[in-house]
């Protein structure tokens, strides 16, 4: 597993070894539920579309990014999909309700990228799809969990986990830009 430092604190990218097999369990595997309205969202829907996942929080020093994913997916959705998944883990920065996260996501940020219903990405009660994206048994390379709010995981057009960010990388950084051509 090739892991990079960057400097000045950015945090650390963890990207799929070339050698390493496919998974037998790939993201499409998964379900969520939609943030405005609860109903099942099956991420098989994203089949042939890279995906960025994002656990994000609404009163982070982080949520800012919101207004840099919703730029980079007016850019790119014809192709790319940013999934958005809101998480209490990290100091209590999300406690809303889904009502209140939606409505403040598109109050302050204008978010129109997917939203899923608040799970839990971290410890012995994560979600399933957190437990794939974090356990290399699962998922074949990647132990990471999220370090914080608005870590990213991006999954190629396969549904195969090939990298892994960390919470201050944007989506205007090389080393991301480069992960997703």
């Amino acid at each position: 597993m090739s892991i990079l430092s960057f400097p000045f604190g950015r945090s650390v990218e963890a990207q799929r070894p070339a050698t390493t097999a496919a998974s037998s369990v790939s993201l499409y595997d998964f379900k969520l539920n939609n943030l405005t309205d609860g109903k099942e969202l099956d991420l098989k829907k994203y089949k042939g579309k890279k995906v960025i996942l994002l656990n994000v929080a609404s009163e982070c020093g982080n949520t800012p990014q919101y207004a840099d994913w919703q730029k980079f997916y007016e850019t790119h959705q014809k192709d790319i999909v940013v999934l958005g998944i809101p998480a209490n883990e990290f100091g209590g920065q999300e406690p809303g309700s889904s009502k209140e996260i939606a409505t403040f996501c598109q109050k302050n940020y204008g978010v129109t990228f997917p939203m899923a219903e608040k799970i839990v990405v971290k410890g012995p009660n994560k979600a399933p799809l957190y437990k794939w994206l974090s356990d290399k048994s699962l998922n074949g390379w990647n132990d990471k969990e999220p370090t914080w709010n608005f870590c990213k995981y991006v999954v190629n057009e396969e549904g195969q986990l090939t990298h892994f960010f960390g919470d201050k990388i944007l989506p205007t950084d090389p080393g991301f830009l480069k992960a997703i051509e």
